[in-house]
């Protein structure tokens, strides 16, 4: 009787993680329920897990609406586009990667936001040095979701990353909210201004808030 006992219960109860990693994300929420992103499965995005992004968002509640989102390592702009779903005026998507920047402007297309979704290709880190023209006209509602390596002690970019949080948090006018997504193992203590940020655990996330520092 017993080679009838092998249990089969872990591969399916990881099976939908695995299926949500390997498939196209879909937007969960707003006026573009239940439609699908363009995907590259090619292991250079992590999309944030439905049930993080589900939780971020009700987080923000309706401070989206009217706001622009800025998603600053879009991968494959789930955040971004889960705002324009639900009310944010205008999203600004940023991407390294031009095979995925352009998966970008083909979601855009094919969701029929083009007119509201802005493309960017570069290095966001570099914003940390010069940061580019950025509308002003709105509050942001910023995503900050790198690679969670890059929150390591002694990786080569986690200082540009903490700059980039702090100069962004700084540029940011009246009203806005930063978000910045991080596994469980990093402390809101290593942020800049840390007192400022809210931590939620999700995990295998962590979600930390804060508003926008104004002179």
């Amino acid at each position: 009787m017993a080679r009838h006992q092998p249990s089969r219960r872990p591969p399916r109860q990881a099976a939908p993680a695995a299926d949500e990693a390997a498939s196209a994300p879909r937007i969960i929420g707003g006026d573009l329920r239940g439609r699908r992103l363009e995907f590259l499965p090619h292991g250079r995005t992590r999309p944030m897990k439905d049930r993080v992004r589900e939780s971020l968002f009700d987080l923000l509640g309706t401070g989206v609406r009217g706001a622009l989102a800025l998603d600053l390592f879009a991968g494959t702009g789930a955040l971004g586009f889960e705002a324009v779903s639900r009310g944010a005026a205008r999203a600004i998507l940023v991407e390294r990667h031009f095979p995925t920047a352009d998966a970008l402007r083909r979601s855009a297309r094919g969701l029929g936001v083009e007119d509201r979704v802005e493309v960017r290709t570069g290095d966001v880190l570099l914003w940390a040095r010069r940061l580019p023209d950025l509308p002003r006209d709105l509050p942001w509602i910023v995503f900050i979701s790198p690679p969670w390596e890059f929150f390591t002690a002694g990786h080569e970019r986690r200082a540009e990353l903490l700059a980039l949080i702090d100069v962004v948090r700084r540029a940011a006018p009246a009203g806005s909210r930063i978000v910045v997504e991080a596994d469980t193992s990093f402390a809101a203590a290593d942020l800049p201004d840390p007192a400022a940020w809210e931590a939620r655990p999700i995990p295998p996330a962590c979600l930390l808030f804060a508003d926008g520092l104004v002179s």
